[in-house]
């Protein structure tokens, strides 16, 4: 009966070990950030009521993320890339445990609390990226992505509406509390999973300097790097702005984790079709699609704002996520497998490509600090989100010139070995 269940999810696909286990770790993660990261921009909102705190606090992360990032390749060339991820995992459940500690005083902190989790969000992301490089194939990476994302939308399903809930029923300090535990030992979990992935060393110097500069030699690489800047000029802002507008038009932690069943619950079943049905022939079409509905949805919270239009917007972006998410991230993992040395320096090229997206998001938040310095944000961040909300849809225009085999309709990829063969997110 088991192996019923799991045919009608895969197909008949191969699943080997490793690759379940990193799909467990990151599950455990999904749903550990989704219970609270959702919760720590508003329990920071709540003891501000300031966009300022927000913004820096969402800063600090971007900032160090690709920071760490940089710190963890060089380790992962030099230890383990297992215990990079183990590293990553610790410091995101330190994140939680410093929440814990300093409690109702957190705002107070919010430069350290995004360091933290920017540490750890560069630790965890580096290390998963390289291990799915290295464990998926050309076969199983659409696989691999969408059921990933599935059980991300999942953990975004019941994460929000269970904290949601478990705050409103609660003290909000005590409902908090408990919230952030239980993201806490989610993280332990992941740890404990991450002990049974066969290790898996890397030799060599890190080269991240020379990656950057491949840039200029390969066009794929090129076109791929700027359109992550343009994805996280989309991400650096709305992260948090929908979530707070979302909790000022409803004054409730159980509408937000709504909000989030919503979208998620869309995305959840877009997920399995987007695993299923896009193929890398489809993947440019796809992409266009998701980014032009992303841009589109934008219009209707502006238009007019309540929690309504909210949930609307949130099931409408649940559909386009995975239309959008799931072929890019399989033709930015097809363009590094294919690209100069990926199989020895296949480290530096994920390090590059999160510096690049970075980049974005940090441009993001530091515009949106600037704009609510020269205008109230009930009119600064309106115009803001439409200035940046394209980000997703303009990726298709740099994408479209790619030109790889697998995007071939009767062409496959032919090239195995360690570099396609074991590939990364």
């Amino acid at each position: 009966m088991k192996k019923k269940y799991l045919h009608i999810l895969i197909g008949d696909m191969e699943v080997n070990r490793d690759l379940k286990l990193l799909l467990t770790i990151g599950g455990l993660y999904a749903l550990a950030t989704f219970l609270s990261n959702t919760f720590v921009n508003i329990y920071l909102w709540k003891q501000t009521n300031d966009y300022v705190a927000i913004a820096v606090y969402n800063l600090f992360i971007y900032i160090l993320q690709p920071i760490t990032f940089i710190v963890a390749g060089k380790l992962a060339k030099k230890v383990d890339r297992v215990l990079v991820l183990r590293l990553g995992v610790s410091t995101l459940a330190i994140f939680f445990l410093t929440v814990l500690i300093v409690g109702e005083k957190a705002a107070n902190f919010n430069m350290l609390l995004g360091a933290l989790l920017g540490i750890g969000y560069g630790f965890y992301w580096l290390a998963f990226n390289v291990l799915t490089f290295e464990i998926t194939e050309p076969e199983t990476r659409d696989f691999f992505n969408g059921f990933l994302g599935l059980m991300q939308s999942f953990g975004g399903m019941i994460g929000p509406i269970i904290a949601g809930y478990i705050i409103s029923q609660w003290d909000s300090s005590q409902g908090y509390t408990i919230i952030f535990t239980v993201s806490f030992f989610l993280f332990i979990g992941a740890v404990t999973c991450s002990f049974f992935i066969n290790r898996r060393r890397a030799e060599g110097k890190f080269f991240f300097k020379r990656i950057v500069t491949e840039r200029r030699h390969n066009k794929n690489w090129r076109r791929i790097l700027y359109a992550h800047v343009l994805q996280g000029l989309r991400e650096g802002i709305f992260v948090f702005v929908i979530s707070i507008w979302v909790f000022i038009a409803t004054g409730s932690e159980l509408a937000l984790g709504t909000f989030n069943l919503i979208f998620s619950g869309f995305s959840f079943l877009c997920y399995y079709a987007a695993t299923r049905i896009i193929k890398p022939h489809l993947r440019k079409r796809s992409i266009f699609i998701g980014g032009l509905i992303l841009f589109l949805a934008l219009f209707i919270i502006i238009a007019k704002l309540n929690y309504t239009i909210l949930l609307i917007y949130g099931g409408i972006i649940g559909i386009a996520y995975p239309l959008f998410t799931v072929p890019y991230a399989s033709l930015t993992y097809d363009v590094i497998g294919t690209a100069w040395k990926a199989k020895e320096l296949r480290i530096e090229y994920i390090a590059v490509r999160e510096v690049f997206l970075n980049i974005g998001r940090v441009s993001s938040i530091i515009l949106f600090l600037i704009c609510i310095q020269l205008a109230p944000p009930a009119s600064s961040i309106p115009v803001l989100l439409m200035l940046l909300g394209g980000g997703h849809f303009f990726v298709y225009f740099v994408i479209k010139g790619i030109s790889l085999p697998s995007l071939s309709k009767k062409s496959p990829p032919t090239v195995k070995g360690d570099i396609i063969s074991h590939e990364n997110r």
